[in-house]
């Protein structure tokens, strides 16, 4: 472990490297930890890989609801990237310069928050198509699907940035070791020497205009769908219209309800070891960008059938001579 030089222990400096400590109190099983990790990063990576490849090459899901899920699958990509452990575990890779912690903390802030954004466009897309389905061509037209991802993309990029210049302003003439396997804001924020109660008031700002404000207009999208479905004169109109909805819902699940667990476990689990503390952090991080895929590969059935065709050649040619031969499937 490395500290600040001990000359310079009483000046208000930034340092210019931080050290990541992974786990504290679980060195020795540092390997072991990162083959879930890695296998997680893995998964994401291909099953968001696929996702895009499989909407390219479909012209058949060249539309609105797949747009979004190209730009989820893209969000999900940076943000795993951005902070899955390269290298830290097997290569003893501990330090991070000043301004690529500072930068890593942006990115991360930054996805988080396109994440939730997309997931809002997402359950817009399905209220237009379900209560105005005459009007869906003309309200989510390409130009109207470029603009809500700019919006997207703007109020992330502008919310995340207090978070490193609010960093970069605070002096630090403690330590520079962060408990942590990445640059998280509260981690790094604690190592200053200074009042950081605006920077604390700025996350739980951000916390309430983002995750507040998304779950809000999710929930009014979802009260029209529940209220339009009502109406419909059968039940197997209702039930098809709901099948429609569960990929998203399923994709909400899986972001929101980690990040409620893991801030109640980080507000009121003050006897909770720090290791757990990180490792429900960590998994509040990358279990959403690893589970989207793998939802929306199964619950989307044009998706799917894509994805059978592509592995399973075998299966289509089978399936064309039988029904080139007159054999009903």
């Amino acid at each position: 472990l490395t500290l600040l030089n001990n000359s310079n222990m009483n000046d208000f400096t930034n340092p210019s490297t931080f050290i990541l400590l992974d786990f504290p109190g679980l060195e020795m099983a540092h390997i072991w930890i990162s083959i879930p990790f890695c296998t997680m990063y893995a998964i994401t990576f291909l099953g968001n890989i696929t996702i895009l490849f499989i909407v390219k090459i479909e012209p058949s899901l060249h539309g609105p609801m797949y747009y979004f899920l190209c730009m989820l699958a893209v969000t999900d990509l940076v943000l795993s990237t951005s902070i899955v452990p390269k290298a830290i575990f097997w290569f003893n890779s501990r330090e991070i310069s000043f301004s690529a912690c500072l930068t890593q903390m942006y990115f991360i802030h930054c996805f988080s928050g396109m994440q939730s954004g997309i997931l809002v466009a997402m359950a817009f897309d399905r209220y237009v198509d379900i209560c105005h389905p005459l009007r869906y061509s003309t309200t989510l037209t390409n130009s109207a699907v470029a603009k809500i991802g700019l919006a997207v993309v703007l109020r992330g990029g502008i919310l995340a940035l207090p978070y490193p210049l609010l960093v970069r302003r605070w002096p630090y003439c403690r330590t520079n070791i962060i408990p942590h396997f990445y640059c998280g804001h509260k981690a790094v924020v604690k190592l200053a020497c200074a009042d950081i109660r605006i920077s604390s008031y700025y996350g739980l700002f951000n916390i309430l205009s983002v995750i507040g404000m998304d779950v809000f207009f999710i929930s009014v999208s979802y009260t029209q769908i529940l209220w339009a479905m009502f109406h419909f004169p059968t039940k197997d109109a209702r039930l098809k219209t709901f099948c429609t909805c569960i990929s998203h819902l399923c994709a909400i699940s899986a972001l929101y309800i980690p990040d409620v667990f893991s801030s109640l476990v980080q507000r009121f689990g003050h006897n909770v070891p720090l290791h757990f503390l990180i490792l429900i952090t960590s998994v509040h991080q990358l279990m959403p960008p690893m589970i989207h895929p793998i939802i929306y590969g199964v619950r989307t059935k044009q998706i799917r059938g894509r994805l059978l065709q592509l592995f399973m050649p075998s299966a289509r040619c089978f399936r064309v001579n039988e029904q080139n031969m007159g054999i009903s499937l």
